[in-house]
């Protein structure tokens, strides 16, 4: 009898686990008939001055309006793999061209980079990926990749705003602090932030923002926090309660900010449920020139 009850409670917790991540996407992150679809392509980076030797695919999503009379304005994202992925929980360039159609949001070019890889010197050795120093580090150095590395890569063939208004970053997890890091120390290029389930723990000092954020004077950036009840609790910190500390630190200092807390855990479900909502919000009285 008590296994019986002992099943049956693990049956309910597993239901419930299961419902408190079922999101699933709306209308907005499909194709529409009617909507004209973007053109993404797929480049390789191997000449950066700020990661020297690393190597990185990206993509870069271009909208069908874009003619190259005016500047585009730009979002960034970081594992840019996984948000232009059709079969994802982000399907980022659908949710642009239905977007961009519709007038919610600016004429918007996608930048999609991959975390940077060391290739191996020495046979059978594996290469090393630099994606935690990349996105964990507080610094502005992967700022400075943006800035001098890949925008400059994308200029050569794109009109993009020099209008850090015009310009957002998105990640996930240690790419959703990245994003963060970038406006933090650029905010002179960059002013709008998207991150899911963002790393604000102690991977690379990540859980100091807060109070870093209570004690500067408020930065002209606007951020779209997004996380999950079911986040993960480890040795690097309670990834909920650090999303939890960033929306407190960010009232207490007078940020446009917005946070959605969920009932998933650390995975984009919830996001990208979400993330037509994330860019309406970021975007909302952006001139539409």
């Amino acid at each position: 009898m008590k296994f019986r009850n002992l099943l049956s409670l693990l049956c309910l917790l597993s239901v419930a686990c299961a419902l408190a991540d079922d999101y699933h996407l709306g209308p907005d992150s499909l194709r529409k008939e009617g909507v004209p679809q973007g053109k993404l392509t797929m480049h390789k980076f191997t000449e950066s001055k700020v990661y020297p030797g690393s190597e990185r695919d990206y993509w870069v999503y271009v909208p069908s309006q874009y003619d190259g009379t005016k500047p585009a304005c730009l979002i960034v994202f970081q594992d840019g793999k996984w948000y232009q992925d059709p079969h994802g929980h982000t399907r980022a360039p659908t949710v642009l061209d239905n977007l961009i159609h519709t007038g919610e949001i600016p004429l918007t070019i996608g930048l999609f980079i991959n975390p940077g890889v060391i290739p191996a010197v020495k046979e059978g050795a594996k290469p090393r990926k630099n994606r935690s120093f990349e996105y964990d580090t507080l610094s502005d150095q992967y700022a400075r990749f943006l800035l001098d590395d890949m925008i400059p890569q994308l200029k050569r063939d794109y009109s993009i705003t020099d209008d850090p208004e015009g310009r957002a970053v998105c990640g996930i997890s240690s790419g959703g602090i990245c994003a963060w890091t970038v406006a933090w120390q650029r905010p002179d290029a960059f002013r709008k932030v998207i991150s899911y389930v963002g790393s604000f723990t102690n991977i690379r000092g990540g859980h100091n923002y807060p109070a870093i954020i209570r004690k500067t004077e408020k930065k002209p950036i606007r951020v779209f926090l997004q996380a999950g009840e079911k986040d993960l609790d480890n040795l690097h910190g309670n990834w909920p309660l650090g999303n939890r500390q960033m929306a407190a630190a960010l009232k207490f200092a007078g940020y446009d900010f917005r946070f959605v807390m969920g009932e998933g855990g650390h995975n984009g479900k919830h996001g990208g449920a979400i993330f037509p909502e994330m860019l309406r919000w970021l975007w909302r009285d952006y001139p539409q020139k």
